[in-house]
């Protein structure tokens, strides 16, 4: 367990105060028990880095109980996404911290605000973006889900036209899907042709993985996904109107 127990115990930042650090703190004290680390405050990549981690876990946790059951097909959907970003050894301590937050009350106003507190709004967009492909993940994206991902999203401080540019993001694959081209680059049908260039730029800028540069290589990996959309989006709508 030491191997793992490196990953929170090397250096955690703000989530191991406040109410995540509450709600983790049995988790992270099975997972390092009988390890020689030590857990402390520490600054830097490898603090942010797990202060995302430990954040995204938490809200997790959050959506997978909004419907009262939490269903094979979004665990492995969460395990594929963990070992995608932190490998097999990281996963695993999140995973185990996973099934113990599942069984506590959250109270998500009070982690929010600890986010939205300490994590940049590029960082609080990219814990949206998984939150929502979470949701979709069984094809069943329930009223509850809907509710807790609104809830967080507020919370977070994220804007009504952010939350529909990312949203949008995930439905942007559709052959013809014009209309989720607009709302990704938070522009209408009507724009002209330079509103909607500028547009793309503003966008470029914001969803540029160089923005998380501080959470480490696997969050910019991520996130490169939604930067990739907002290009789809402008190559849809550069076809449609024939802009050169």
């Amino acid at each position: 367990m030491a191997k793992l127990g490196k990953f929170i115990g090397a250096a955690a930042g703000f989530a191991l105060g406040g109410p995540i650090g509450a709600l983790i703190g049995f988790a992270i004290g099975s997972v390092l028990d009988g390890t020689s680390v030590t857990v402390h405050q520490s600054s830097g990549t490898h603090a942010a880095s797990r202060d995302f981690a430990l954040s995204l876990i938490v809200l997790i946790a959050a959506v997978m109980k909004a419907d009262g059951s939490v269903k094979r097909v979004e665990l492995n959907f969460v395990k594929s996404f963990l070992l995608r970003m932190y490998g097999q050894h990281k996963t695993e301590e999140l995973l185990h911290i996973l099934r113990d937050v599942l069984k506590k009350d959250i109270p998500l106003y009070d982690v929010c605000v600890q986010i939205r507190t300490n994590m940049t709004y590029e960082s609080r967009l990219e814990l949206l973006h998984f939150l929502l492909q979470l949701a979709l993940s069984d094809s069943q994206y329930s009223e509850q889900e809907k509710s807790v991902i609104q809830t967080i999203a507020n919370h977070l401080g994220i804007t009504p036209t952010d939350f529909q540019s990312v949203h949008a993001s995930l439905h942007i694959s559709s052959a013809g899907d014009i209309e989720n081209a607009y709302k990704v680059l938070e522009i209408s049908p009507e724009a002209s042709d330079e509103e909607v260039k500028k547009a793309y730029k503003k966008m470029a800028v914001k969803y540029h993985p160089d923005k998380l540069v501080h959470l480490g290589e696997e969050v910019q990996k991520s996130a490169t996904e939604k930067f990739k959309k907002v290009n789809e989006a402008y190559e849809k709508i550069k076809k449609q109107r024939d802009i050169k």
